[in-house]
């Protein structure tokens, strides 16, 4: 259920720029510098950059603005790396994969922030 995103990933150094086919987050971008930042942050920016973070411990900043994902990792991106990072922002929107499985931390839905 959901579709994947699709992405172009270009590769920067220590820095990962992914495009995506689809806005993630309006005009306004979000940042997020750790990811206790983005843990508490319930808006979509902040769910998907804390699952990049959980992903890999050298990552240390994370910018979305509508359709782009930017994510900055220390000592660069390897292949795999690179790989997963994109993976994670193909998947965000599935709620199952291919084979029926949920998917881990899905669904990838807001909190509600209203008091």
């Amino acid at each position: 259920m959901g579709q994947p995103i699709e992405v172009t990933v270009t590769n920067a150094d220590d820095v990962l720029l992914i495009d995506t086919d689809r806005s993630i987050t309006g005009q306004d971008g979000a940042a997020y510098a750790s990811a206790a930042a983005a843990n508490a942050d319930a808006r979509f920016p902040g769910v998907l950059a804390s699952r990049l973070f959980a992903s890999d411990p050298a990552i240390d900043h994370v910018f979305v603005a509508s359709n782009h994902v930017v994510v900055r990792r220390l000592g660069g991106w390897d292949d795999q790396g690179a790989q997963s990072a994109a993976s994670i922002v193909e998947d965000f929107f599935l709620f199952y994969r291919q084979d029926g499985s949920p998917q881990q931390g899905a669904p990838a839905t807001a909190k509600s922030t209203a008091k």
